[in-house]
């Protein structure tokens, strides 16, 4: 897992969309799950999905006129990784820290905080 590179916003936004589906997708899918919310032209989906296929993060293959991606990485390897990175960038790895931020700058509150009580619990349980 310590291999798995980190992705610009534009091409983890194309991932989220090939996870999400559960199974190999082709652009014009893409295309369309993008519609109202990027106004990415047809050739600039193809060269994000080009520079995954280099990284290493898709595979294709060709079904008659079409390809097709499929995610070589799996969601949860690159967001438990992401997720640390992150916690290590910008909280020097304190969760304390981050907690603290998201509370102050009121993202999250008081049932947010409750959530996280419960969960810390179940897991920290012998």
């Amino acid at each position: 897992m310590d291999t798995i590179k980190r992705l610009p916003d534009s091409e983890l936004e194309i991932m989220m969309i090939i996870w999400a589906a559960g199974q190999p997708v082709t652009s014009a899918y893409i295309m369309d799950k993008l519609a109202g919310e990027k106004s990415w032209a047809n050739t600039t989906v193809l060269n994000f999905l080009s520079r995954l296929v280099d990284r290493g993060f898709l595979d294709t293959s060709k079904q008659g006129r079409f390809n097709y991606y499929k995610p070589l990485i799996d969601e949860n390897d690159y967001l438990k990784k992401e997720s640390k990175s992150f916690l290590e960038r910008m909280h020097k790895s304190s969760l304390k820290s981050l907690v603290a931020a998201l509370y102050d700058g009121d993202a999250i509150d008081e049932k947010d905080l409750e959530e996280l009580r419960k969960y810390v619990n179940e897991v920290a349980k012998p």
